[in-house]
């Protein structure tokens, strides 16, 4: 694979839309025949923003984000595992990772999941998990 040249750094409210933008294209491509048509078309920038807008404000989630060329490309999303299965002291989670859809597969995506989960261990987790649809099959081999 070769070498990209991703900035990565902490999302802020001020990136809301722009995460809004990535979210949306993201789900509307990947989701298209496994969810309902009707919720894609109610999953939209501007709803999508002021939801990242609130809880990046409220710092509720951690998310970071992917730039190139000045122009953010995809984010991550982690935290403690919100299963109530596990030993939420040692597992952390994937919440998500999004991309938009011209830049999946440049590696941008084995990135974001590198970085998510070298910070999940550095805060003590020694599992990871990551959910994904189980009709996603772009996701699952992922």
């Amino acid at each position: 694979m070769a070498c990209i040249n991703i900035g990565f750094r902490r999302a802020t409210p001020e990136d809301a839309a722009a995460l809004a933008r990535v979210h949306v294209a993201s789900w509307h491509k990947a989701y298209r025949g496994i969810v309902p048509d009707a919720h894609l078309q109610g999953f939209t920038v501007e709803r999508r923003t002021e939801r990242f807008r609130q809880s990046l404000a409220s710092d509720s989630e951690e998310t970071y984000l992917a730039e190139r060329d000045n122009r953010i490309v995809g984010f991550l999303t982690i935290g403690g595992c919100r299963d109530e299965d596990v030993d939420r002291a040692t597992t952390g989670e994937i919440w998500g990772i999004y991309l938009a859809p011209s830049y999946w597969r440049k590696g941008i995506g084995r990135f974001l999941c590198g970085q998510g989960e070298k910070m999940l261990a550095s805060r003590g987790f020694c599992v990871a998990t990551l959910w994904v649809l189980e009709k996603n099959v772009q996701a699952r081999r992922f």
